[in-house]
């Protein structure tokens, strides 16, 4: 006869330990951007707390850098509504999004297929402190331009034969996004900078 043991009591979680999602620190981050505007940090207050926010890896550690700020219902300390990813698709003909305006999800997918993507991000107005782009480049490729000031993440691309080419430096802004890039360069290869003197003249003019 085998012996019973008894089940083990889960082990209480300390009040601020839940881990802090995406979403948790975009709400986060939007309340100090909103907080700076207001007057109510100075830039170099905004910076280091945005700083923080990207990090944080618990609600206690989001809790303190608001813990002095009007009470937003953004963060509640549990995660916001998840957003649907934005998916593209290259097909025959390829696909691309922008250079006009357009509103940036935190997940979006692009498949090359036989055509390629193109995501343009210079003309968008991005409030999320990090956006996940998946590109799987297929047979074309996928390219992403975006403004200067904004950084990418590629240590979660596999270069495949196509290979990944990063145009873009590390310099990046305050309260801008992080695009971290996962996916595959398959045969089309993946493709990021920012935009070349043709796009700059056409941005310098609008």
């Amino acid at each position: 006869m085998t012996a019973q043991f008894p089940e083990p009591s889960p082990r209480p979680v300390p009040p601020g330990g839940i881990r802090a999602s995406h979403d948790d620190r975009e709400a986060v981050v939007e309340q100090l951007r909103d907080a700076a505007a207001e007057g109510r940090l100075d830039f170099d207050e905004l910076d280091s707390r945005l700083e923080l926010a990207l990090t944080a890896k618990t609600h206690g550690e989001l809790a303190a850098l608001i813990a002095d700020l009007p009470a937003s219902p953004s963060f509640s300390g549990s995660a916001v509504e998840s957003r649907t990813p934005l998916v593209l698709k290259g097909g025959m003909f390829g696909a691309s999004l922008g250079p006009g305006r357009w509103e940036v999800p935190g997940h979006v997918i692009a498949h090359g297929g036989v055509g390629g993507v193109t995501l343009d991000f210079t003309r968008v107005e991005c409030r999320l402190a990090e956006v996940i782009v998946e590109a799987y480049a297929e047979t074309s490729g996928v390219t992403l331009v975006i403004p200067d000031g904004w950084v990418t993440d590629t240590s979660g691309i596999d270069p495949g034969f196509g290979g990944l080419t990063d145009k873009t430096t590390s310099d990046r802004l305050p309260g801008t996004p992080l695009i971290r890039l996962i996916g595959s360069g398959a045969m089309g290869g993946v493709v990021v900078r920012h935009p070349n003197k043709r796009e700059r003249r056409k941005l310098d003019a609008s």
